[in-house]
């Protein structure tokens, strides 16, 4: 092999490896954890990145000379450590939940956080390195580093597809090594003891024993709980990009799952198998002998009411699950079902692996037409009406009540998503979501505050005639009927209330001394703010509750966001009487996370660049670099508040985070390098509007993006899959072509006249992003992607205000 073309290809698959490796961490903590940790793993790999630049920069002319030890020693040591670094830090005791009352954990957090930028570091340190010795093929490098990144972010989702998420991390070891003997053989003709300890090291991966790395999840999670009941036991384990799905059998003590069972109910459920998403997200998959009579317990279920109100022959439900909603309807002789679920995986146990056991429940024998799609991609592309649209639990009861969800996008409970699922109900049929209860009340108050802004910007005059609510012990259910609710239906819901010791919460003409009878609480919360969230006063009542209960829009699409800063001392004054869990430990490591950031970032890159900055050309008492510093700074804030605003916004369009991260993240990075490389030709030019033409073009698509983008979604959402993610890509690659150009133009221009300050521009521009990919969640949580965007162009503008002043 050409030694030109194994060095590009041992930077092509260490690129590959460290995204691979940012993508699937993502993955291994929504397993491990709750969370997705997205955008903490893009600040932490850019930590990693940034710490590598200061580090290059300082120590620059000495790792030169030793280029061929030195980028060997990086791709092995990025191989070891890869795997070492999540295995330690599984190690560690962290616990998010325990944010609110262990100061420990928030130290817990920080090592982590430091431990996993660890493989990123020496990533980087061969791609800069290879940057720095090899100054005359700059554009060939950073061509293979961006192709390889993208290719490890399309590579990895292939790899979730076929094996489980823990051995990815053999995978990526082996590439690193596989990097490490291609340019040990083919460019450097090394000393055979660096051939032999990486030929070495890939046979002790390759033979090591398959479970030598184990996922340690954590003890709260419901599998974990599961697990400790006497004659539990996997079954079953299947893997795949949208989920880890885990299938538990009791041979001992019988499973029974049937959430929100009335306290009255006489029957129980037949035998179960308990399936998980992620070790949590439990649903069970039901023994079905074809007689409906064994189902009589899913009729003492809050999500039972819409088949009490009237006779439905033909329903939707969205997210079918493992079947729980079809057996119900089943139980209520529906004549016409459609299903839809987004995990195909889900649908296989059913449908094939267990279809036995489960009475072969997914097929036309009980009229079950399954539909695997997103809830709102199904509906975009249909114009077929149901007398019943059907939500029911798309969640966990203990994450959702620890606020461990209150950072997640989810564009199935918006105003936009409650108007789309009422074009689809018939006239006098139904829309009915269940909901698990919470005290106090913080997300059925909310979901009520967002029916009711769809139903007014639909121009309902009077909402509350169209919506019935009731709760039992541990489910509410929310009712929204095309047309008006009539006597009848009210006579029926008292009806199957009194029968099952269930509350009504709503219904047009309802009295206090109705509700709160049953499930009694300290006082009917749900009823008072459904009476005031139909009010003319309702703004006042969510202004004053002591949670954030405003309506959930496809702007802010986060229901579990209920954290008010006014209300935090208040619940920091109760920590020591039990109040921790009225903290929402999702928005807290969101914000501990963005406080270590800036601290990691300041001392780790700011810091060192500030103390040896005489060193890297900046004379003292002059102030010439501020100028610089507010350039870089910027587009460092900028760049990333613009992909993590796509990468939320295009989850309602790719249908899950894990698919729009690598979708944006990936058409980023290769627009911009084509921006970056076409950004030569402008960087010559004298005139002034040469350098200001990016700027005004990533102003004008941002914002034509941003406030376009419900008529987009719309539009795309209609289409196929294979066509929405062409037409991503379409969209996003002309911002991302522009948006890699300011930053090679603004190093172009140091250059000229300071090039010694380059190192200190890619340090403060590598600080910035650290901060920003954090910030940017914070900021689009509180007041929205529009403002996030907005904010993007404000900081590019002011970058383009400094780009004539620069040293």
């Amino acid at each position: 092999m050409n030694p030109r073309l194994s060095l590009l290809a041992a930077v092509a698959l260490i690129s590959a490896s460290a995204l691979a490796y940012e993508v699937l961490l993502m993955r291994l903590f929504s397993i491990i954890q709750w969370h997705h940790f997205a955008y903490m793993m893009i600040s932490l790999a850019l930590l990693g990145y940034g710490i590598s630049g200061v580090f290059l920069a300082l120590n620059r002319d000495r790792l030169t000379q030793l280029f061929p030890a030195a980028i060997m020693a990086n791709m092995l040591l990025f191989s070891v450590f890869a795997p070492a670094c999540f295995l330690l830090a599984q190690q560690i005791p962290f616990n998010p939940a325990e944010m609110s009352w262990s100061p420990m954990q928030l130290l817990y957090l920080c090592i982590i956080y430091l431990m996993l930028a660890l493989p990123f570091f020496f990533a980087a340190n061969v791609i800069g390195l290879s940057l720095y010795h090899h100054n005359n093929q700059v554009s060939s490098i950073y061509a293979a580093d961006l192709f390889g990144a993208g290719l490890g972010s399309v590579g990895v989702i292939l790899l979730l597809s076929f094996i489980f998420p823990e051995q990815i991390l053999t995978v990526l070891m082996l590439s690193g090594i596989l990097a490490a003997l291609l340019v040990s053989i083919h460019t450097f003709h090394a000393p055979k003891h660096w051939t032999i300890a990486s030929a070495v090291l890939g046979l002790a991966v390759i033979f090591a024993p398959a479970n030598w790395v184990t996922l340690k999840v954590s003890p709260y999670k419901s599998l974990n709980q599961l697990l400790q009941v006497p004659g539990t036991k996997i079954v079953g384990r299947y893997s795949s990009p949208l989920g880890l799905i885990s299938v538990v059998k009791s041979e001992i003590t019988p499973l029974r799952h049937a959430p929100g069972l009335s306290l009255n109910a006489t029957t129980e459920p037949p035998e179960q198998l308990a399936v998980f998403t992620d070790a949590d997200n439990m649903t069970a998959i039901t023994r079905y002998n074809g007689n409906p009579e064994t189902l009589g317990y899913l009729d003492q279920t809050t999500s039972a009411l819409p088949y009490h109100l009237k006779r439905l022959s033909d329903i939707l439900i969205l997210g079918s699950g493992t079947g729980s909603d079809i057996l119900q309807a089943n139980f209520h002789a529906v004549k016409d079902i459609d299903a839809v679920e987004l995990n195909p995986q889900i649908i296989d146990l059913v449908q094939r692996k267990y279809a036995d056991f489960a009475g072969n429940l997914y097929s036309s024998a009980h009229h079950v037409n399954v539909h695997i799609d997103e809830a709102r991609g199904y509906l975009a592309a249909t114009n077929k009406t149901y007398d019943l649209v059907n939500i029911s639990l798309l969640d966990a009861f203990g994450a959702s009540a620890a606020g461990l969800y209150s950072m997640a996008e989810n564009y199935l409970y918006t105003e936009q998503a409650v108007q789309e699922y009422l074009r689809h109900v018939s006239p006098d049929g139904y829309l009915s979501i269940t909901r698990w209860i919470k005290v106090p009340p913080r997300d059925e108050p909310k979901l009520l505050a967002t029916v009711v802004n769809a139903l007014k910007d639909a121009h309902v005059r009077q909402p509350g005639q169209q919506i019935i609510m009731i709760r039992g012990w541990q489910t509410s259910t929310l009712i929204v009927k095309n047309g008006i609710i009539s006597a009848e239906e009210i006579s029926r819901l008292k009806q199957f209330c009194n029968d099952r010791s269930f509350d009504p919460v709503y219904y047009p003409g309802i009295s206090e001394s109705e509700t709160n009878r049953f499930n009694i609480q300290q006082q009917p919360y749900l009823y008072e703010a459904a009476v005031a969230l139909l009010s003319d006063n309702s703004q006042s009542f969510i202004d004053a509750y002591k949670f954030n209960i405003e309506a959930a829009t496809d702007n802010k699409p986060y229901l579990f966001h209920f954290f008010k800063w006014q209300t935090l001392p208040e619940i920091m004054s109760l920590l020591n009487t039990g109040g921790s869990f009225l903290l929402e430990s999702g928005y807290l490591l969101l914000i501990a996370a963005l406080a270590q950031a800036i601290l990691a970032s300041l001392l780790l890159i700011a810091l060192p660049l500030w103390l040896w900055k005489g060193k890297l050309g900046i004379e003292p008492g002059t102030g010439n670099h501020l100028n610089m510093l507010a350039y870089f700074f910027c587009l460092g804030l900028a760049f990333l508040f613009i992909e993590i605003g796509f990468i939320q916004k295009f989850i309602l369009i790719l249908h899950h985070p894990l698919y729009a991260i690598t979708v944006v993240l990936s058409t980023f990075l290769l627009s911009a390098g084509i921006g970056s490389f076409y950004s030569t030709n402008l960087s010559r030019s004298t005139e002034k509007s040469a350098f200001m033409l990016p700027m005004a073009a990533i102003a004008l698509l941002s914002i034509v993006y941003s406030l376009g983008f419900e008529s987009i979604s719309g539009f795309l959402l209609k289409t196929g899959s294979l066509s929405r993610y062409l037409f991503s890509i379409i969209l996003i690659a002309p911002l991302g072509f522009c948006m890699g150009m300011p930053f090679p133009m603004g190093l172009a221009k140091i250059s000229q006249t300071a090039p010694a300050l380059i190192p200190w521009a890619w340090g403060i521009n590598g600080c910035a992003s650290v901060i920003s990919a954090i910030l940017a969640t914070l900021i689009a949580m509180q007041f929205g992607f529009t403002v996030l965007i907005l904010l993007a162009v404000i900081l590019y503008g002011v970058a383009a205000w400094c780009f004539p002043k620069l040293a």
